[in-house]
């Protein structure tokens, strides 16, 4: 019976052991994935800024400024481009709604972004774009991979449409969270205007026949939760003008915008409570359940060995054997 109930141990054992890795190096990369149809909003501010007005075109202090950042899955697009792309994707469309304290836009950019459900790495496909001008984005955008390495990632910026490193700056703590701080630097660039404009009549084009081009310039910040991938915090510190041409008059430039934007207060604590809840799951795949089943598995080959061995222990009675039979004569 010992024996028995040694090997049952033995081979429960031998699967739990087995499961170990395979959770690790097989299910999680194939089961971790951001869902298809995930809805984010954030909302920024940019206390007392520089802002244009396009009026007067002049550019003046302000009260305020409020970015909110939409993501939002989109489900259908998603499916058709898996039929081509043979893996699962994610698309997200999301929108940065710029306005002032007033609360009147001052823009609107849209943005398409597809990406690997599993690596975040870039999916090249038709309808990605940004403001709705085609781009073929290389490297992250939004957010990092699971289990975030400590070094530089290639970062796409939307305004300048061009793709740059993000320097990893070091291990920090953020709200009770071990976070990688990552920053990149944007130099000053000739970026497009945006398409929607908060003048009425007054277009993209329109100001381009003028001569005057605008630039771009920013100082990039995120707070990521190395293993989720996920930024709890972020900040830019940002600057926007107009160089040249016949709309400044005899200006050599004016801004249009200048500030330094941050996440607001009750978006943070949101956003850290939901990370850390993800983080939990990710967890589940890349350490807990891994290590649970090897430490499972060595406490039941220890019982295994331990119930073989008292089966085998010298001195306990032996079963009688059975006496030869008595020949029989006729």
């Amino acid at each position: 019976m010992r024996r028995k109930a040694s090997l049952i141990l033995l081979a429960f054992a031998v699967f739990f052991t087995a499961m170990s890795p395979l959770m690790r190096w097989y299910a999680f990369p194939r089961l971790a994935k951001i869902p298809p149809n995930q809805y984010q909003e954030a909302v920024l501010e940019a206390q007392n800024p520089t802002l244009i007005d396009y009026g007067s075109m002049t550019a003046e202090k302000v009260d305020k400024v409020t970015i909110v950042q939409t993501l939002k899955g989109n489900v259908e697009a998603s499916e058709q481009v898996e039929k081509s792309a043979d893996r699962d994707v994610v698309v997200w469309d999301a929108l940065s709604y710029v306005q002032d304290a007033d609360g009147k836009m001052v823009s609107k950019i849209p943005e398409r972004y597809i990406f690997d459900a599993h690596s975040q790495e870039p999916v090249n496909a038709k309808g990605e774009m940004v403001d709705g001008d085609p781009v073929k984005r290389q490297g992250i955008e939004f957010k990092w991979p699971f289990l975030t390495e400590k070094r530089d990632y290639e970062y796409f910026d939307a305004q300048a449409r061009i793709t740059r490193p993000i320097h990893y700056k070091g291990t920090q703590k953020f709200r009770g969270v071990d976070v990688y701080y990552f920053e990149q630097t944007i130099p000053w660039t000739k970026v497009p205007f945006p398409k929607t404009m908060p003048v009425k009549g007054v277009t993209a084009k329109s100001l381009a026949k003028t001569g005057t081009t605008r630039w771009y310039t920013t100082v990039r910040k995120f707070w990521v939760e190395p293993t989720t991938g996920a930024p709890v915090y972020g900040e830019e510190i940002q600057r926007n003008e107009l160089r040249g041409g016949t709309l400044l008059g005899d200006r050599d430039k004016l801004t249009v915008f200048s500030g330094h934007v941050k996440m607001r207060e009750d978006y943070i604590q949101n956003t850290v409570d939901l990370v850390k809840s993800q983080r939990v799951l990710v967890l589940l795949m890349t350490s807990y359940l891994p290590w649970g089943f090897l430490g499972l598995g060595l406490l039941l080959l220890a019982l295994s060995l331990w119930l073989e061995a008292r089966s085998r222990r010298p001195g306990e009675p032996q079963p009688a054997a059975s006496p030869e039979p008595e020949p029989v004569n006729a």
